[in-house]
């Protein structure tokens, strides 16, 4: 029978590798980093994206998993804010966001 592998933790860590929830918590902070840039103006996000996106596929899944975990947190507070079903306000939201972009509405 076979040990269940241990977790690890910060303390264990190797040098070059960071622990779980380190991970999470740095892509959390780098995708609300991209997020707050689009704030400010589109020259700021576009820096943004260029300077913050990860290039190795590790930071990327990280950096995806991190913009994952700020949307559904995001969706649950707009969701508590209006009462609206989560469905609802993701298509409100889907709407919006092709209006932005002048993309026709099918029907």
């Amino acid at each position: 029978m076979r040990a269940a592998p241990a977790e690890t933790t910060a303390a264990e860590a190797t040098p070059g590798e960071a622990a779980p929830g380190e991970t999470m918590a740095a892509a959390m902070q780098l995708a609300i980093a991209l997020l707050t840039a689009r704030l400010d103006s589109p020259e700021l996000e576009a820096w943004a994206a260029d300077a913050l996106t990860p290039l190795d596929t590790d930071g990327l899944g990280d950096f995806m998993a991190g913009l994952h975990v700020i949307s559904v947190l995001l969706l649950n507070e707009l969701h508590e804010a209006t009462g609206e079903p989560s469905a609802a306000i993701l298509q409100r939201l889907a709407i919006l966001a092709e209006r932005q972009r002048g993309t026709p509405l099918a029907d």
